[in-house]
């Protein structure tokens, strides 16, 4: 099978498959397709930029579109889980774009923005859903989800779930679906934990794997530079030096660590964006887009990024610092050489990355081609604290009124706390003031001690006599009291 039209997709996907462009299948289409469309479970192993979302979204379409029911409310007929927010969001472009004359709908969950709209569009129902698992367990747990009616369920880069933490909200997700479903399940590595998944989600699953597991693309031209760590920042401006790298990708491990490159390269003229987990949605939308439009030349990420950048024309992908899970490296690198292209991907290797090289080396099965460049007089390096954001050590209130101090006379400067309304200090009226007590008592310290009050001394204020009906004088007894008629009789016992 060798174009679209012979795995037997429905004429509208056809037709919008024709105006993208698309008439040949990638290796991992053509085998997970027809499976997928006769209703068989998928276990689709290959590598990053081979084509796995149309490999899953062409025959979900086929299916909606070939057996038409109402679409559930609170609810939706195919579920596609993602680890993060870019690839959500592409996942449902892509869906859009293949299923655009079909009359689909589809709704798309994640993080970082508010639950309304999110609730709204689930209220009433959708064909497809792309959530990731965090914000639909908080629906699910506000009851404003039904998952009982879904029909395919989809898990996309399943390693990556997993290595984010998302095994357990996975299993509770599943729980609430219902057991008469397709399971689709993609990733770029099979580590003993995504088999494990696989034998407890998927049913007689047919395996499509077009590569051998963890490995790299071969057009992408891997090179690793040996470098001390406090030289990294230089190396790494140096290597922009080359007009080549017009659309580069740079990976740290940590989100400081990205926003501290990201400050450095612009500082040196180079348009930079990062892009991170504690970036709104917003902020991440921005910089991806800028990126993706070619307006700034370097986009920095983290590892809990990489898969949702994608990204045509990625010259260069740099690893600032070698990633802890082997397996991130090939999704790293798997941002360039897409869809036919070549690519190339260099990393920094300091002395405490060398266990980290050996462990990728052993996954790819690979030996990577190196450069030392240690020891080199050419490359400053960095002075020890430098890039940690710096933090007074005086007082800055204590400063600000020292310089309204300093200011001339007839200036008037507003220290800290000035314009608040202070409570009067209150004084005893019976309390002499000290150099009126040394005045009156002459220095003599025994008369400052007599002059001095004594409070324990004061007498007590006499408790008001109780008033008592007067007795008549005529000798007769008191009137009786009035009875209280808002009381209740207490019974008299027998």
């Amino acid at each position: 099978m060798t174009q679209f039209n012979e795995l037997g997709l429905a004429a509208p996907i056809l037709k919008a498959l024709e105006g993208e462009g698309y008439t040949t299948p990638t290796p991992i289409q053509a085998q997970a397709i027809p499976a997928a469309i006769a209703g068989s479970d998928i276990l689709g192993i290959a590598q990053t930029g081979t084509g796995k979302t149309a490999a899953f979204a062409l025959p979900i379409l086929h299916r909606l579109a070939t057996k038409r029911t109402p679409t559930p409310r609170k609810g939706c007929r195919a579920l596609i889980l993602s680890p993060t927010r870019e690839l959500a969001s592409q996942i449902g472009q892509s869906f859009k774009t293949y299923g655009r004359h079909l009359g689909l709908t589809v709704g798309i969950v994640f993080g970082g923005i508010p639950h309304g709209p999110q609730i709204r569009t689930l209220a009433k129902g959708v064909d497809i859903l792309i959530a990731t698992p965090g914000r639909l367990l908080d629906h699910i747990a506000d009851r404003k989800v039904q998952l009982s009616g879904t029909e395919i369920l989809v898990l996309d880069e399943a390693d990556q779930m997993l290595d984010a933490g998302f095994l357990r909200p996975i299993q509770r997700i599943i729980s609430n679906l219902s057991a008469r479903r397709q399971s689709l399940l993609f990733s770029a590595t099979m580590p003993k934990e995504i088999a494990h998944l696989a034998d407890n989600l998927l049913r007689e699953p047919v395996k499509v794997s077009v590569t051998p597991t963890a490995t790299t693309v071969d057009r992408i031209a891997q090179r690793i530079i040996f470098i001390e760590a406090k030289k990294k920042k230089a190396l790494l401006v140096e290597l922009f030096a080359d007009e080549a790298m017009s659309h580069t990708l740079v990976f740290t491990r940590t989100k400081r660590g990205a926003d501290r490159v990201a400050r450095h390269l612009t500082a040196c003229g180079i348009d930079t964006a990062a892009i991170h987990g504690n970036k709104s949605q917003r902020q991440r939308e921005i910089a991806l887009n800028a990126f993706r439009e070619a307006k700034i030349r370097v986009l920095v990420a983290t590892d809990i990024a990489a898969r949702g950048i994608d990204v045509d024309g990625v010259s260069h992908v740099v690893n600032y610092e070698m990633p802890e899970v082997p397996e991130a490296y090939v999704h790293r690198i798997g941002r360039t050489a897409r869809a036919g292209a070549s690519g190339s991907a260099i990393s920094l290797c300091d002395n405490e990355e060398r266990d980290l090289l050996r462990s990728i080396e052993r996954l790819i099965r690979q030996t990577i081609p190196t450069v030392d460049r240690r020891n080199d007089s050419t490359l400053t390096a960095e002075a020890k604290g430098a890039g940690r954001e710096s933090r007074p050590r005086t007082n800055p209130h204590k400063s600000q009124r020292a310089a309204g101090a300093n200011k001339a006379p007839g200036k008037t400067s507003r220290s800290y706390g000035e314009g608040k309304r202070r409570r009067p200090e209150r004084k005893a009226e019976h309390a002499p003031d000290q150099h009126q007590r040394n005045d009156e008592a002459g220095g003599d310290q025994q008369k400052i001690a007599q002059a001095k009050p004594d409070f324990r001394a004061a007498p007590r204020k006499q408790p008001r006599p109780k008033a008592r009906r007067p007795k008549p004088q005529d000798g007769t007894a008191r009137p009786a009291r009035k009875p209280n008629r808002n009381r209740t009789a207490r019974p008299v016992s027998a």
